[in-house]
Order: structure tokens, then C-alpha cells, then sequence
């Protein structure tokens, strides 16, 4: 596994990906290579909140076996939802008891070899329209990488915004 590189021509790539025909594929395969060059990750899914039901959806993942694209699934109202989906902040969780604190499907997380978790809010005008999700190994994120996952994240916007108004 590689260590962080420089986030600039990742996010220059994402940038790019957004022009291109084929979306939100093109937005999102763009987001996992470059949010994975430049700040790392194991597993990476896209989930899209559906604010009106209250429900999550996972639209893109880097593990479909275990992880599969489509179904809703309803979150509750909990620490980490306040957080990343209402003050639109985002989360870093160090250990896999971090992880198990806040998801239910920990064990699955940990088979994949996954101990840390960096989920954060794709927002715009105000709300949360879903979230970019990175696990790896055990203490691999730090609060600095927060502003450069909110640089990819911005740019998941206009992908976001087609399949909300799909």
C-alpha cells in the first residue's frame, strides 16, 4: 500500500472526470482513483441520503461482492448522522472499535482488513447530499485529511445532483 501523495493532480483528474460523457461513472471511478492516491483506502463507496425518507443509498462501491450498488437502506438517528448528515461535518474513526461504535456491518468491515474509517459530507447548498466513504488499515486517517477529502467532494457535487434528479 502507498502512503498519501500530492491531492493537486488527483483532484485535477476528478475535475476533468466531471466533463466526461458517461455519468455519474465517469465522476465516481475518478473519485476512487484519485481519493485513493491521495489519501488512501481498502474499500470506497458512494452513498447518496435520501433526505425526504431518511434513507441511504449506495450508488458506487469498490467491493460489489460485499458491498453491492443499490437498495435503501433507513438510518437512524445516532452521534454519527448528526455529525456527517445535519452539522455536515466529517468523521474520522482511528480503531476497529471506532468502526463498531458506529456501524453494524463492523465484522464485514474487518474481514476486508479495514480498522479506520473517513466518511465525508458531499454538500451543497447547505445539505448533505450523501457521503464519500474510505476504510483502511488501523490509524491511517488523520484530521488532516479532511480538507482534502471536502476538495473531492465538492467536485462529487454535480454527480450527486444527477441522480437526485434522476
Amino acid at each position: 500500500m502507498t502512503d498519501r501523495s500530492d491531492p493537486l493532480p488527483h483532484l485535477l483528474a476528478v475535475a476533468q472526470a466531471v466533463r466526461r460523457e458517461g455519468q455519474p461513472r465517469a465522476t465516481f471511478a475518478a473519485l476512487q482513483a484519485g481519493m485513493g492516491a491521495a489519501i488512501g483506502q481498502i474499500l470506497f463507496t458512494v452513498l447518496l441520503h435520501h433526505a425526504d425518507s431518511g434513507e441511504s443509498e449506495r450508488v458506487w462501491t469498490s467491493h460489489p461482492t460485499q458491498y453491492p450498488v443499490g437498495g435503501r437502506k433507513p438510518l437512524n438517528p445516532t452521534p454519527w448522522t448528526r455529525q456527517v448528515l445535519r452539522d455536515l461535518r466529517a468523521y474520522v474513526g482511528h480503531t476497529a472499535e471506532d468502526i463498531r461504535a458506529v456501524f453494524a456491518d463492523h465484522a464485514l468491515i474487518a474481514s476486508l482488513g479495514c480498522e479506520s474509517v473517513l466518511n465525508v459530507p458531499v454538500v451543497w447548498n447547505g445539505r448533505a447530499l450523501g457521503t464519500l466513504n474510505l476504510l483502511h488499515r488501523a490509524h491511517w486517517y488523520r484530521e488532516t485529511d479532511v480538507p482534502v477529502a471536502e476538495a473531492f467532494a465538492a467536485l462529487a457535487v454535480p454527480a450527486y445532483q444527477m441522480l437526485l434528479h434522476r
